[in-house]
This record gives structure tokens, sequence and C-alpha cells, in this order.
């Protein structure tokens, strides 16, 4: 669910099982994406996971670091996640959206090589497109609580807000 000249292409780490049987990204119903979207202003109301295309009238894109799905992204190797950076480093050249925000630190440090890596603005760049990085909404991400996590993606949207034209 990409489109060229974005302001913000969010990826994922991989799909899950639920996400990837359903073909929706973040579906599972205790991912904390789309409430953290809404709440953080990017939307004007929840979406389901059902209703991500919608996401690209607003300038918004979503897409996955690694396309294969597992039960967990612990499962992914490190040549998987490098690969699949690569890949979105070429999507994002293709592209160009504004900004890209990868959602997972662990995920980011290893595919990026960029090991001291912490969430927020990152001091790289792919071609004109800055990089975010923000914490893996998963439910099974215990370590940042859904008022931690809207912060967070409220902080990227006043960065892009800020960055915008006009």
């Amino acid at each position: 669910m990409v489109a060229p000249g974005l302001r913000v292409l969010f990826c994922g780490i991989n799909p899950g099982l639920y996400s990837g049987a359903s073909g929706h990204h973040f579906a599972r119903p205790g991912n904390r994406f789309w409430r953290a979207l809404h709440e953080a202003g990017f939307t004007d109301r929840l979406l389901q996971p059902s209703e991500q295309e919608q996401l690209l009238a607003s300038g918004i894109g979503v897409t996955n670091l690694v396309p294969r799905t597992t039960a967990a992204a612990a499962e992914l190797t490190g040549e998987e996640l490098r690969a699949g950076a690569r890949r979105l480093r070429g999507l994002v050249a293709t592209l160009a959206p504004q900004w890209l925000a990868v959602l997972g630190v662990t995920a980011y440090r290893s595919g990026f090589e960029e090991r001291a890596a912490a969430i927020g603005p990152q001091p790289v760049t792919i071609g004109r497109t800055r990089v975010w990085l923000l914490p893996n909404p998963s439910g099974r991400n215990a370590h940042e609580q859904l008022p931690d996590l809207v912060r967070r993606f409220r902080e990227l949207r006043s960065a892009i807000d800020a960055s915008s034209p006009g």
C-alpha cells in the first residue's frame, strides 16, 4: 500500500500470521498501530485494518521490511532483515516519501546495521527522505504502553507537519 510522494511511509517488520491471512497491515486485534495513528492525529477517525487503502488519500503509506509471514518477528534472520532494508531503501528512493517511519527498534538496528539507533529521528536519510524510528506497535511489545506509543507518533506527526511545504 504505497504510492509516490507520500508524506510518510510507515514500515512494519513483517506480517504476522493474522495479517498474512487477512492481507491487511497490523491486523491482529491487539496491535496498537491503528489506535496510535488515530490518537496522534494522522487520521480523523479510528480506521480498521480493512480500511488501510484510505490512508493513501492522506499521504500515508504502509509496507513491511520483510514480506515473509511469521508467528513472531524473532523468527526472521539477520540476512532477511538486511535484505529487507536494501529493498526498502530502493522503494524509498523510487517513491520519495518525505518521511520513512520504521516500526521496530531491534529490526531496524539489525536490518540497517545501525546498532546504536534509538527511537526518534535518525541521522541518516535515503535520498531526501528523512528517517524516524518508532517502537513496534504489536501488543506483544510490553515496553511501550499505548499512551507512550501515541506520544511518539505525535512527535513524528509534529516533525512531518513542521517539514511540510505550505
